[in-house]
């Protein structure tokens, strides 16, 4: 049994607790939301969804004052909490904790790493969840493709592996890899093909590829960031990407993707780590980007409505 804390259990966040619950590790589970963290600490947490349907017993709060040292961090915050999340996990770590930072987007690791230590850090790339916070202390996921890690800088790839038992041991199937950029990349083609524009339509991943006008938009994303991706060298191993993408979304059609949550909710998306990232990228290789300029316009003109 490992004690695993969970610093950002959100959906994702969420799923990975109850199933790792589940499996019999000491998880705890750490939320900025308090009703979120009240429920699971009375009630425990309930998981539905494609993994079957269970209540399991954690320990839960708003914060990681008295966890004390874990075999494993997993931090699972929003990208624009990421440094917050950092530092509330130094109390964490002991001499062999592993830490794996998982976020969407871009720029993550690199905050992460100076903070809690670039050699005990893994980057971790997961998708095909659709994964949402039904009620205080219940979550639901459609799906569980994708679990990827790999060493940021200097982690020992024992701990890599021995981190990624855990995940197995919870039901997880995980793979591990040598290039992160690939890694990160290929899922970061799949969130920029649909985050902003479910943002801005509303509709899920299915409607979007079922309607022609959405899916122009959501096609324009995603060539334009294969194309950054192509320039910068980075290797995708998938195929022909907008087949693989059409693939992967067409396994959880109806999911709604975490930037539409995030705007129902009237919250701070991850516009500017997700799609931000390929205009940002794109415009020093000379790569137009003209497409994703729009999307994230409009999703922040939506969110300045709001926040």
């Amino acid at each position: 049994m490992a004690k695993v804390a969970i610093v950002g259990c959100g959906a994702m966040g969420s799923v990975y607790a109850a199933l790792m619950a589940d499996a019999g590790h000491e998880v705890h589970a750490v939320t900025l939301w308090p009703d979120h963290a009240e429920a699971m600490a009375k009630g425990g947490l309930r998981c539905e969804g494609i993994s079957g349907d269970r209540t399991v017993r954690l320990y839960a709060s708003t914060t990681t004052d008295g966890i004390g040292v874990c075999d494993l961090v997993i931090i699972a915050t929003k990208a624009f909490d990421v440094e917050a999340a950092s530092r509330a996990s130094v109390p964490l770590l002991g001499p062999g904790t592993v830490v794996q930072s998982i976020q969407n987007g871009l720029g993550s690791p690199e905050i992460a790493a100076p903070i809690v230590g670039a050699d005990r850090l893994a980057v971790g790339v997961v998708g095909g969840f659709g994964a949402s916070i039904r009620a205080p202390g219940r979550v639901h996921h459609n799906g569980m493709e994708m679990i990827r890690f790999g060493t940021f800088a200097g982690l020992p790839r024992r701990q890599l592996e021995a981190s990624a038992a855990i995940w197995e041991s919870a039901g997880f199937k995980v793979a591990l890899f040598e290039d992160i950029k690939q890694m990160v990349w290929e899922k970061l083609i799949m969130n920029v093909t649909f985050s902003g524009t479910s943002c801005i339509t509303e509709l899920t991943i299915g409607q979007i590829m079922d309607d022609p006008d959405a899916w122009q938009v959501a096609l324009g994303c995603a060539e334009e960031a294969v194309a950054v991706a192509r320039t910068a060298g980075v290797r995708l191993d998938v195929g022909e990407p907008i087949a693989h993408i059409r693939k992967l979304g067409g396994k959880i059609p109806n999911a709604r993707p975490s930037m539409l949550l995030d705007f129902l909710a009237r919250r701070r998306g991850e516009i500017d780590a997700i799609n931000g990232a390929i205009p940002r990228l794109g415009k020093p290789l000379g790569v137009p980007t003209p497409v994703n300029d729009t999307v994230v316009g409009l999703v922040r003109a939506r969110e300045r409505t709001y926040l």
